[in-house]
């Protein structure tokens, strides 16, 4: 069956222009070779630390920014190299959810207004009834009283912010959703309510969610896939279980060691990564990981690793993974 997302090698690079005049141009590499997709109904998580380059892998996805090379396909069609009027039927379905839900609501209009907007832009209703209609049966799936609707977003708060925003996004009637940091802004309640609320969505209206973040106890909690990111570079995709139980990447580890143990007195062997992130206008040659890399080799600092199949839908990026299960400190460290 053919992935209702894919994206195949996406490459985003920003100038940078230096010197006294600002002759000298440099590039930063956000993005340099990324593939992936996202299978329908299914939330795929894309993880790392900030300035990894997940945030611009989703706005390249929506059309946001333009790409320096690469592929965005949705449903079999390419849909990068379309013109703006061409791309408008793609890009009612594929949405997005940012993280600061009060700058992307405008001030000036009410929440019913703010709901019914994509309805009217993308003509799904033709008549007022019916813009009532479904905005009311809307603020219901996000579980907001009917009452809200003549109110603006300065009178809500942040949790219910972040709901007439989902509520805006499925206006659309969306097959796809970008969570850029849905959550982030959050208080902790408020955050698992917000979680448990999209999961109640995407089974109900069968959505497809590419989940932006770097909480992995959340990204455990929604996800099905989790793709992790490094400078730029996919590092590590797996299943969940397989991810969180026998991560094959060592970037992957230290994530993972650093998420809080929910049971008292369990026990977990914390991963120190020693020094600062290379820069992304000047990235490591060879493994870019392996400047930080407590497992490094000769091969890791002049060979870039490929993307490997290590198992069922377990891929990583990693020369370790070709020693012998008994040299390979990923297996025998657990």
């Amino acid at each position: 069956m053919t992935a209702l997302l894919q994206v195949n090698d996406l490459k985003k690079y920003f100038p940078v222009r230096g010197g006294p005049l600002g002759w000298s141009r440099t590039w930063v590499y956000a993005v340099d070779g990324v593939s992936l997709h996202v299978d329908r109904g299914e939330t795929l998580a894309l993880v790392g630390e900030s300035g990894c380059g997940k945030s611009t892998v989703g706005r390249a996805i929506l059309g946001l920014c333009d790409l320096t090379a690469g592929q965005v396909v949705l449903d079999g069609q390419r849909i990068d190299d379309l013109s703006a009027n061409a791309r408008r039927p793609s890009r009612r379905r594929i949405q997005a959810i940012f993280q600061d839900p009060f700058s992307t609501l405008n001030p000036r209009m009410r929440v019913r207004d703010i709901i019914a907007e994509p309805m009217r832009n993308f003509a799904i209703v033709s008549t007022r009834a019916e813009v009532k209609a479904r905005t009311d049966t809307l603020m219901d799936k996000v579980r907001l009283p009917r009452d809200a609707g003549n109110r603006r977003p300065h009178e809500f708060s942040g949790g219910q912010r972040q709901r007439i925003g989902i509520a805006r996004t499925l206006a659309a009637e969306p097959e796809l959703i970008v969570c850029d940091e849905a959550v982030s802004a959050l208080d902790v309640s408020v955050k698992a309510q917000i979680v448990n609320l999209l999961q109640d969505l995407q089974r109900e209206l069968g959505l497809a969610l590419l989940f932006i973040s770097h909480d992995l106890a959340i990204v455990e909690q929604i996800t099905h896939r989790v793709a992790v990111m490094y400078l730029g570079k996919i590092a590590e995709v797996a299943p969940k279980r397989s991810i969180f139980a026998a991560p094959r990447h060592p970037y992957t580890r230290a994530l993972l060691s650093a998420v809080p143990v929910p049971e008292p007195g369990a026990g977990r062997q914390r991963v120190i990564l020693k020094g600062d992130v290379p820069s992304p206008t000047n990235p490591p040659r060879g493994c870019r990981f392996h400047t930080r890399c407590p497992h490094a080799f000769d091969r890791c600092r002049s060979e870039e690793p490929a993307l490997r199949l290590l198992a069922d839908g377990h891929f990583a990026a990693c020369h370790l993974n070709e020693l012998p299960a008994a040299e390979n400190p990923l297996v025998t460290c657990r």
